[in-house]
């Protein structure tokens, strides 16, 4: 099937006499004739449910339609794109291990690496994105143990190179992750790359509707986790009966371990309505992202020719460094642009202001045109030097243009522009 049918039919199949439409089993428990069983499915959990902590009908469902919208062997659903940031990196090191990123990421991403991941003893290091596979490769320790990227840097829309890092991180001998939030698989798949784990912030463009927050963390198959460098998924847990994840699972070593292990103790599963709600938004994904391209193009186009605009970032322009790349990676650079006001903060909160159609809100992504500050709002935790590390300037506006007719968006555009100079 095709991505716009996966969209439709993937994950779940009505048999005869059953829901067309994917049911919401809204329960935290099942029911066991045998206490033999209940302990079997405590032995190894893909023999059956438990808990809604591990797994529940509905997630699961929604799990299999973005594991197989990916290319990847497996899915695990969290409560939040951050829990799923987390648990991607912590199913893989531990106190005193680091990892590579790219400093263009995500505001909470950055804090969540510099500072919570540092508590908790694993380093992160920052590698500019633009290094060569050479220059990545001697940033490598000995304990470094992943690499991690955004497919569209958000917000300073930075594409990555997936391929380059894949094979710096191959070379190395560890994986790579991709947060693929922006531009979800109808955009781009990251595995066709190299990538190893794609993750992603369910609360937007999957969702579309920014009814709930949500994240996945997709499981590529493809790595070998037996080289030696990840004891923890091939060496005996003692904290689950002494299974060796890579022996028992093969290829979904990685994603078994994050739900048998991560899942069982962080517990940050989302409910079966919340499953539900995103399966609805993800059946018109590819409708929606092909709207979303197309006017977020219209309006990069206008903000080029704008006197009170310095700059405007977006892959999707010729003129933008980034445009190679990103007809090598992307097929359409997604609805969200970035553009810096000539004037700085002051100029970015005189126009946000006086916008009337576009919503100034925490969100991105969405159905609705909304906006945003970076440096005041979502990044207002960073210093100067890492907003300049992250592409962030003061004057930095991001603008997820909705489905709105871009006649709209454009005249709403024009007369906060215009409200400036006033």
């Amino acid at each position: 099937m095709r991505d716009e049918t996966k969209c439709l039919h993937s994950g779940y199949t009505p048999k005869n006499g059953e829901p067309r439409v994917l049911p919401i089993v809204q329960s935290t428990t099942y029911v066991y004739d045998s206490a033999a069983e209940v302990a079997a499915i405590f032995d190894d959990p893909t023999k059956g449910l438990c808990y809604s902590r591990f797994g529940n009908p509905t997630v699961m469902a929604v799990e299999a339609k973005i594991a197989e919208l990916e290319g990847g062997v497996g899915a695990m659903c969290t409560s939040s794109g951050q829990a799923a940031t987390l648990l991607s990196i912590l199913n893989i090191c531990k106190s005193g291990d680091s990892f590579i990123s790219t400093p263009t990421i995500y505001g909470g991403t950055i804090n969540l690496f510099s500072f919570t991941l540092k508590k908790l003893g694993i380093e992160c290091i920052y590698v500019d994105g633009d290094a060569t596979e050479e220059e990545i490769k001697k940033a490598f320790r000995p304990d470094t143990k992943l690499v991690f990227g955004e497919t569209i840097a958000n917000p300073a829309l930075k594409v990555f190179d997936i391929e380059k890092f894949a094979n710096a991180a191959h070379d190395m001998g560890v994986p790579l992750i991709v947060d693929n939030t922006f531009a979800t698989p109808v955009l781009c798949k990251p595995f066709d790359f190299g990538a190893d784990i794609v993750i992603h912030s369910t609360s937007k463009y999957l969702d579309g509707h920014a009814v709930q927050v949500g994240g996945v963390i997709v499981d590529g198959g493809r790595f070998d986790w037996t080289s030696g460098k990840f004891p923890e998924l091939n060496e005996p847990d003692e904290s689950y009966h002494g299974i060796s994840y890579t022996e028992k699972y093969g290829k979904m070593a990685y994603i078994i371990k994050a739900r048998m292990q991560l899942m069982r103790d962080f517990g940050v599963y989302p409910a079966a309505h919340s499953a539900f709600l995103l399966n609805m938004g993800i059946e018109t994904l590819p409708v929606r992202m092909k709207q979303y391209c197309e006017n977020a193009l219209a309006v990069a186009e206008f903000l080029e020719k704008s006197e009170e605009v310095e700059e405007v970032i977006y892959p999707g322009l010729p003129s933008s460094p980034d445009y190679e790349l990103a007809k090598k990676y992307l097929k359409g650079c997604s609805g969200v642009i970035s553009f810096v006001l000539k004037g700085g903060r002051q100029a970015a909160a005189r126009f946000m202001d006086s916008l009337k159609l576009a919503s100034n809100e925490v969100h991105v992504a969405d159905i609705r045109t909304c906006v945003l500050h970076p440096a005041s709002e979502t990044h207002r935790q960073l210093t100067d030097e890492q907003l300049e590390a992250a592409g962030i300037n003061g004057g930095m506006v991001r603008f997820s243009v909705g489905l709105e007719n871009i006649e709209d968006i454009i005249e709403d555009l024009s007369a906060a522009l215009n409200a400036i100079s006033k």
